[in-house]
């Protein structure tokens, strides 16, 4: 499913609101959830799942292609862990 997907999911179910404003609700809600693991904070939706950030230290690693040996840089990624309501309907 994209995002565009799930905007127009919503509409079907909120019928009586414009695709434009559910577009827009829906923009401010990953707007919203990016801005709080940019500050480093967790995103718990209960049922769903958390959105954390993790750091990498920095590593040495390979070039698949060469073989060569390439530094990798200290990072942080996000992470995302399913939550036990999602992981039992998707296991059923």
């Amino acid at each position: 499913m994209t995002k565009k997907d799930l905007i127009e999911t919503v509409q079907k179910r909120l019928k009586d609101y414009p695709k434009k404003d559910v577009s827009f609700a829906v923009n401010i809600m990953f707007q919203a959830m990016m801005d709080a693991l940019i500050r480093n904070e967790r995103v718990e939706i209960r049922g769903f799942g958390n959105f954390t950030v993790r750091s990498r230290d920095s590593r040495r690693g390979r070039n698949p292609q060469t073989g060569a040996i390439v530094d990798v840089p200290f990072r942080k990624v996000p992470f995302f862990r399913v939550g036990r309501e999602l992981r039992r309907i998707v296991d059923y």
